[in-house]
Parts: structure tokens; sequence; C-alpha cells
């Protein structure tokens, strides 16, 4: 087993961060900078350089984190073979997910509660931002596994399909846009609102509309909002048209508070993905949760 303050060495190292470190571990940034400085003493030198409000590994915190890596690996790998020995071992286990917008508010909660009712002694923390800022968080080391929407790729990270959505163009019941059926050539003269850039909703928007000639910046684009529920909240009681995943407007479609309007030449279909940084993919126990999010979903 891993010893405490090599746990918290461990999250420290991964965010850089007393700060972040203590807030994840819900402990005081003394408490934190107390188990690191035991470490320090333990080890005979210094496990991290401070810069200001930053911090870096030294050649010995660097060794140290990439052992515990591998000895939390092999910690996780023997609980699962204890587990599946005995079903009355049931270690506790913490994970750090993130995902983005639509996923975190209608994906992922009930793999969420169905993970954890199988895995009750596993504690769960979701952080929830737009696609582009869950990658940067990813690369960041912020969070060893993410889920992501209609982003292009990126070389050092791997991309593990979780499934396929769909973004409607939808409208208030009362806007006059309602009954008609448009192209893409249509959306150069109708008011326009949108989600904030970082969102992969708006990147499958902009990706289907360039296989047309058109730019995001030829649109008469009246209001941008941060989140899935602004921009649908908003749209709900303007005469703008926005583009939502269909998972997130189906009771609105449903109760006839929005309308869907077809836009006729446009392929705005989009994967989710989950993303983790290239050689972690085997890691416990984020390996098990995407194994169990695909299969609950398949």
């Amino acid at each position: 087993m891993l010893s405490y303050p090599h746990e918290v060495f461990l999250e420290v190292a991964r965010q850089l961060s007393f700060t972040k470190a203590s807030q994840t571990l819900f402990v005081t940034q003394s408490a934190v900078s107390k188990q690191v400085k035991a470490l320090e003493e333990h080890y005979k030198t210094g496990l991290f350089e401070r810069l200001g409000n930053t911090v870096k590994l030294t050649p010995a915190g660097e060794l140290l984190y990439q052992k515990l890596l591998l000895a939390r690996q092999l910690q996780h790998e023997l609980h699962r073979g204890m587990a599946a020995l005995s079903e009355a071992f049931s270690p506790q286990v913490h994970m750090v997910i993130g995902a983005s917008t639509t996923i975190s508010l209608y994906v992922i909660p009930p793999v969420l509660s169905a993970y954890l009712s199988k895995f009750p002694n596993t504690q769960l923390t979701l952080k929830n931002r737009n696609s582009e800022n869950i990658l940067k968080a990813l690369l960041d080391h912020e969070i060893d596994l993410g889920i992501i929407e209609g982003i292009h790729k990126v070389s050092n990270v791997t991309y593990t399909p979780l499934l396929t959505d769909e973004v409607v163009a939808v409208c208030s019941a009362r806007n006059p846009f309602r009954q008609h059926e448009l192209v893409a050539k249509d959306l150069l003269r109708v008011p326009i609102a949108l989600r904030e850039t970082g969102s992969g909703t708006l990147a499958v928007l902009e990706e289907a509309l360039a296989e047309k000639g058109i730019k995001l910046t030829d649109l008469p684009v009246k209001v941008r909002l941060g989140g899935t529920e602004a921009l649908k909240n908003f749209v709900r009681v303007d005469t703008c048209l926005a583009f939502l995943p269909r998972q997130a407007v189906t009771k609105e479609l449903a109760a006839g508070e929005l309308v869907e309007v077809p836009v006729r030449d446009l392929n705005l279909v989009r994967h989710f993905d989950f993303v983790q940084r290239k050689g972690t993919e085997n890691n416990l126990p984020y390996k098990n949760f995407v194994q169990f999010a695909r299969r609950y979903y398949r």
C-alpha cells in the first residue's frame, strides 16, 4: 500500500500545484506541505523547486513520481486480483474524470450511478468544462481521463469511442423559421446564437459549415453563451436559431418549447470519445471505467 505522504506527493506532482492538490484531496494546503516536507526529510533531498506560485519536480522528485506511478498501477492490479478472489475485499479507490458540458449533463450521469452502485468504495470527482479545456486539463495532468466531443485530434492523446450524437438546429415555438426547412446558405440571413469558443458542439458546426464553404464569421451571430443550458434557455425566449445536442433538447422538443429546424445539407453528427495521454491507457481503475461505460452504452 502506498503511504499517505506518497499519495499526497503524487497529487502535487500530477497537478504541479500545492493549492490544487489540497482542493482535490480535501485538506489544507499546509497539510499538503507538511506531508511533502516529511518525504523530503525522509529521502534527504528536495522533491520540488518552488518558483513563485508554481512548482516543478527536481530530478529526485521526477524519479519518485515515475516509480510511484508504477507502484500505484501494481497496487490497482493487486486489488483487482484480490477482489476477484474475495468478494469481501473492496478497497477505496479515488478517480478524477473530466467531461465536456453536454456529456456531464446528459450522457455520463447514468453511467456514474451504475458504476458507483457496482463499485461502492469508489470516490469519484467529475470536472465539467468545455471540450477544449478538458483536453488541456488532461495534457496538464490535472485529470487522467477525459470525455470530449467534436474536437480535432491531438497526436499525444489516445481516443477511444464512447458513442455518437446529433447536433440539431432549434428555435422557439414563436420563431418564424419554425415552419421552414433550411439549407446551409440560409444561415447567412438567420440570427444565430452560438456556444463559446472551445465547445465541442461549436466545433462540429464549424466543420460542417466549412464543407459548404461557409465560415462561422460569415454568420449573423447575435450572441455567444457559455454552456448548453445557458444557450438552450436563451433561444427558448428569443428569436435566434441555435445548434444544440439532440440529447440536450429532447424534453423541450417533446413539450413544444423548442422546435427542430431541419438544415437539409448539413451533416451534424459528432462523436463522444474518451481521451487519455498515450501510455496511460492500461492504468487502473480508469481502464475498468472506460470498459464499463462502453458496455453500458453498447
